[in-house]
Formats: C-alpha cells, structure tokens, sequence
C-alpha cells in the first residue's frame, strides 16, 4: 500500500508554522514515519517490523497503531492498496 499521489506530507516547523497548520490531517511522530514508510509501498506486516525497529514499543501496541492510523488513512480515501 501507499499514499494516492494526490496527498502529501507536510511536516510543519514546531513553533507557529505547526499550531496554525489546518491540513486535512495531524499526526505525531509515529503517525510521520508510518507516511514516510508508505513511500516505498510497503505492507501492513512489513509496515509494523520496520516501526518496531524505531520506536520502543511492544508489537501488539505497534500493531494496534499502525493499525489506527492507517484506518484514518483509510477513511478519508489516502491509500492505494
């Protein structure tokens, strides 16, 4: 799966530029690199090995978030799958 070309990744500065951003969606740093993984076409398996390498966290919880958040990608139409 990956982003349809019509959306992008923005990824505002901290500080003002971030807090009046209104795009169609904000996500943390988890929400960041899962996009930034979805550039290369990637599966929801594979999606979930290469998260656990990054971040510090147990793979059912990384499992449930990468879950959730390409479920939002999802709903509003952002994925080619």
């Amino acid at each position: 799966m990956k982003p349809k070309d019509e959306y992008i990744l923005y990824k505002p500065s901290d500080g003002e530029e971030a807090k009046s951003f209104s795009g169609l969606l904000r996500g943390n740093s988890s929400a960041g690199a899962i996009l930034e993984l979805l550039k290369d076409d990637i599966t929801e398996d594979e999606l979930v090995s290469r998260m656990l390498e990054r971040f510090d966290a147990g793979e059912e919880e990384m499992r449930a978030g990468v879950s959730e958040i390409l479920n939002t990608l999802r709903g509003v139409g952002a994925l080619v799958e």
